[in-house]
């Protein structure tokens, strides 16, 4: 069972899942975000290969324009 932290709320699983996985279940547009995996800013090419792991702390930062 792992325990991990998605802008600040908690979430168990048992489940084997990267942070694109992540991203796609919650259904994120993955054009416009910045993610930050464990306090660092994960590059888009690594996302498929990032396992969730316990006690991960993620935070997924949406980019908005506008002027």
């Amino acid at each position: 069972m792992k325990i991990f932290r998605l802008n600040g709320q908690f979430y168990t699983t048992s489940d084997h899942f990267t942070l694109f996985d992540l991203i796609t279940y919650f259904s994120y547009d993955s054009s416009v975000l910045v993610v930050e995996y464990n306090k660092f800013i994960c590059p888009k090419s690594k996302w498929t290969q990032m396992f969730i792991s316990n006690n991960d702390n993620i935070e997924i930062i949406s980019i908005v324009g506008g002027g």
